[in-house]
Order: structure tokens, then C-alpha cells, then sequence
């Protein structure tokens, strides 16, 4: 990912927070907005690149499967006879994606789909996604790395 949206976050004990304080000076820190929660987990060394790639598969295949919410207009290319009418065609695509999808999730196991599908498909980062799931914090992380390792064994990422 190359978008960068830099913004300036006081620093905290617990992390960057959103709103500045007021009154004496803090320390504060330069955080990318627009940078992915599994792309900051990675940068940093709590996903290895096989968990990392196996997200990254599963979203494609998300995106593929035009799983997420349509605007009203649809912008795809329209095809000329004769210029790519080999291999399957974008629909045959499409499903082939939600068939990975969701064999991929069936390989996760039950209750790991929720925070498969809120932080690798959504974007949700991890407290968002724990508070949603009214699981305990730093919880998270670990439930998603053994999501992740099934989903990259299912793609079978080495």
C-alpha cells in the first residue's frame, strides 16, 4: 500500500490517541491513517510474512468476490469481442473467489471467522474488533494469528 495520510496523535501509555489533549505538552508520534491494521501488524513484526500473505489471499478473494457493499454505479470495464475471451469470464471469476472465500473461512473453524472477516476484509484494527466481539483486550492478536495460520494453510502458503 502506498497511500499515506500522515496525522500528528499524542502518545499515551496505551498507544496513539485520536484527539489531542489539552493543557501541558505531550509527547506525540506521526501515525499512517490510511496504512491497513494487517500491513501495521506486519511492519512491526507481530505477523510473519506467511500469516501476512495469507491475509492478504483472503482479502483479494473477498474483493474478487465483490463480497463488500456495491455503490449504485458499476465502473467495470467493458469488454471488446476478441480481446479477452480467454479463461474464465468475470462472473465465473467471481465465484470461483467466493467459493475460495469461503472454503477458506470454513478451514479457519467456527468463531474465527468473525475477527478474519472484521480485521482482514473490514479493516477493523484489533481494539475495535476486540470491543466489538466483547472479547478481552490483546486478545485479539492471538485469536487472528491462528485464524490466519488455517486460512494459510488452506491457501497453502509455505
Amino acid at each position: 500500500m502506498n497511500n499515506r495520510k500522515l496525522v500528528e496523535r499524542e502518545l499515551t501509555s496505551e498507544g496513539p490517541r485520536r484527539r489531542a489533549g489539552v493543557g501541558r505538552k505531550r509527547r506525540s508520534v506521526t501515525v499512517n491513517v490510511a496504512e491497513s491494521p494487517l500491513s501495521w501488524l506486519h511492519a512491526r513484526g507481530h505477523l510473519d510474512d506467511r500469516l501476512y500473505d495469507a491475509s492478504e489471499r483472503l482479502r483479494a478473494d473477498y474483493e474478487r468476490a465483490q463480497l463488500g457493499a456495491n455503490v449504485t454505479m458499476r465502473w467495470d470495464p467493458v469488454r471488446i469481442k476478441g480481446t479477452g475471451e480467454q479463461g474464465l469470464t468475470q462472473t465465473e471469476r467471481q465465484i470461483a473467489a467466493r467459493s475460495r472465500f469461503d472454503a477458506a473461512l470454513q478451514q479457519a473453524g467456527r468463531g474465527l471467522e468473525d475477527i478474519l472477516w472484521r480485521v482482514v476484509c473490514a479493516g477493523e484494527t484489533l481494539p475495535v474488533a476486540e470491543k466489538a466481539l466483547a472479547w478481552p483486550a490483546r486478545s485479539g492478536k492471538l485469536v487472528l494469528k491462528l485464524a490466519l495460520d488455517r486460512v494459510a494453510d488452506f491457501y497453502r502458503i509455505t
